[in-house]
């Protein structure tokens, strides 16, 4: 038993001797092998370069498509307008941007009986403008002269219970003027037009 121990410890030391030469052969070849590595990697990046600038080169050679033009140029503005706001903030200074601006119910109606002379191809019929046109028709100021003469024109097609209804309102600002004086230039403007509209619908 002594000599099976004795030589399994003789075995064990000679295997750690192996591994240490083994270990240190490793380290010495391991300078040695470096610079080969390092010379390739140097001569890899030199050819990645190289195909790179090539690839440049032939990319400034052919000509941009439109749309590849208008990407690049899209692309430039992005970043010029990133920049401006990164300097703004930078300076201090808030930047704060302006909300359009709707328009106004009265604009949108008017628009809506322009496109109806205009373009009654592309018109459609649109209740709300049609309602605020209603209402408004006899103030001069929201329905300038220019508009109420084709306002006269779309009353014509009006139909069913807006009419019934537009030709109630129209008596009924008839029966108030004659009840009151007659002198007032807005009263007498508003009176014209209701002349018009129930002369056009009765």
């Amino acid at each position: 038993m002594p000599k099976m121990n004795g030589e399994k410890k003789e075995k064990k030391a000679e295997k750690r001797k192996k591994l240490k030469q083994h270990v240190a052969q490793k380290e010495e070849l391991e300078p040695e092998t470096e610079p080969v590595k390092k010379k390739k990697k140097k001569q890899k990046q030199n050819l990645q370069a190289t195909k790179e600038e090539e690839d440049l080169i032939a990319e400034e050679e052919q000509e941009l498509t439109p749309e590849e033009k208008r990407k690049l140029e899209r692309k430039l503005k992005k970043e010029r307008k990133k920049k401006e706001k990164q300097l703004m903030r930078e300076a201090g200074i808030s930047i704060k941007k302006a909300a359009p601006q709707k328009p106004s119910g009265s604009e949108r109606a008017l628009a809506y009986l322009t496109s109806w002379s205009e373009n009654p191809g592309e018109w459609k019929f649109q209740k709300a403008r049609q309602t605020w046109l209603l209402l408004h028709m006899y103030d001069k100021e929201k329905v300038p002269d220019k508009y109420f003469t084709i306002l006269l024109d779309y009353l014509q097609g009006l139909q069913g219970g807006a009419r019934d209804k537009t030709v109630e309102k129209a008596e009924a600002f008839m029966k108030e003027f004659d009840g009151s004086d007659g002198e007032d230039p807005n009263v007498l403007e508003k009176c014209e037009r209701v002349r018009q509209v129930l002369q056009l619908l009765s």
